[in-house]
């Protein structure tokens, strides 16, 4: 089975999904992974731009990832590019790969880039081309620092209705983001291990296992 992710920035993957990911490969399917945004000077240097591209590749490799698609659009300037190329360019990936499962960024988190990847992707995968695609489900994952952090308006809420067991898998993902060393955050910060591990078992405690990841299913067809 073909699972497309589909990120914003090259870490919100390993946040919001890496152990439903890793949970994916152990189960002999094939993970497909698009990047939408990049690093871009003169906000970043290009000694950080580099490491940047060295470190999706080592997550890739990781996530034994079958395909990486990078479209390059600025990172934290999505909303001021035309809609339609970042449509062009998500719909090439989802009619090359053929995902059963598509996962995505929440819609209503803080972040501009999260909000315009999802759009993006939705307009895609409206009912009657999900099947034309083979798209079974879409999920939208939470991303530390951005769901959290969005206003308290009911519309933007993520409201998690579907549970994946990542217990075997856990300690992996924590490794697997150490190796986004230049978006590490020190302890006490929204993205530190120990605030991923409290999340994980948080959504573990609700569903009666150690470590889970939780999901607001947006659409399924079967």
């Amino acid at each position: 089975m073909n699972v497309l992710v589909i990120s914003a920035h090259p870490d919100d993957e390993t946040l919001g999904c890496g152990g439903t990911l890793l949970r994916h490969v152990a189960e002999g399917d094939q993970i497909h992974w698009l990047i939408a945004t990049e690093g871009h000077s003169p906000r970043w240097s290009k000694d950080v731009i580099a490491k940047k591209a060295k470190e999706v590749k080592s997550v890739a490799a990781a996530y034994s990832a079958k395909s990486v698609t990078k479209l390059g659009f600025p990172s934290a300037r999505m909303e001021s590019l035309p809609l339609e190329d970042v449509i062009d360019g998500i719909r090439s990936a989802v009619e090359k790969t053929r995902p059963k499962i598509v996962y995505l960024p929440h819609f209503g988190d803080v972040h501009t880039d999260h909000a315009v990847v999802s759009t993006a992707t939705m307009a895609i995968l409206k009912s009657f081309y999900m099947k034309k695609c083979g798209v079974e489900s879409v999920l939208a994952f939470e991303t530390l620092s951005s769901t959290e952090a969005a206003p308290p308006y009911p519309y933007r809420a993520f409201v998690p209705n579907v549970f994946r067991d990542v217990t075997p898998y856990f300690e992996r993902k924590l490794k697997i983001m150490k190796m986004f060393n230049t978006e590490a955050q020190s302890e006490l910060a929204p993205r530190a291990a120990s605030a991923i591990r409290a999340l994980a078992r948080f959504r573990g405690a609700s569903v009666n296992v150690e470590y889970a990841e939780a999901f607001m299913l947006v659409r399924e067809l079967r």
